[in-house]
């Protein structure tokens, strides 16, 4: 069903000034990417080939950053990729919920330069 894990970040993120910024700083430290900008191209390109790291924004159009978070934390094959959630949603609820769902850590954009992002990828490679 899905290929073995590989060492590369799967970016998903459909703000493209935001996606770029990133991915910027990601090709400066040489990490292999890929990029999603929905929900479901997330899914396709994780069944595929299994990322490393996922970098999960939460407001997604077609499938949300929630539901895209379940189905990696419920599928056995995939359940144990880092998901980095990286969103302007910075409620108590909506934090903990994602927490709850298994992401291992919540970053709030505007708190967070494109560099530390990256930094905090390394931690989980």
């Amino acid at each position: 069903m899905t290929e073995q894990k590989s060492n590369y970040i799967l970016v998903v993120e459909d703000d493209y000034f935001l996606r770029n910024l990133l991915l910027h700083k990601i090709e400066q430290e040489k990490l292999p990417f890929d990029t999603a900008v929905n929900g479901s191209e997330a899914l396709e390109k994780i069944k595929a080939k299994i990322p490393a790291v996922i970098i999960l924004d939460l407001v997604l159009p077609d499938t949300d950053g929630f539901e895209v978070l379940e189905k990696i934390k419920k599928q056995p094959d995939t359940k144990d990729i880092p998901v980095i959630v990286v969103s302007n949603l910075g409620q108590k609820d909506e934090i903990e919920r994602c927490l709850k769902l298994g992401a291992n850590d919540y970053l709030i954009k505007a708190n967070f330069t494109p560099k530390e992002i990256v930094e905090k990828i390394r931690e989980y490679l």
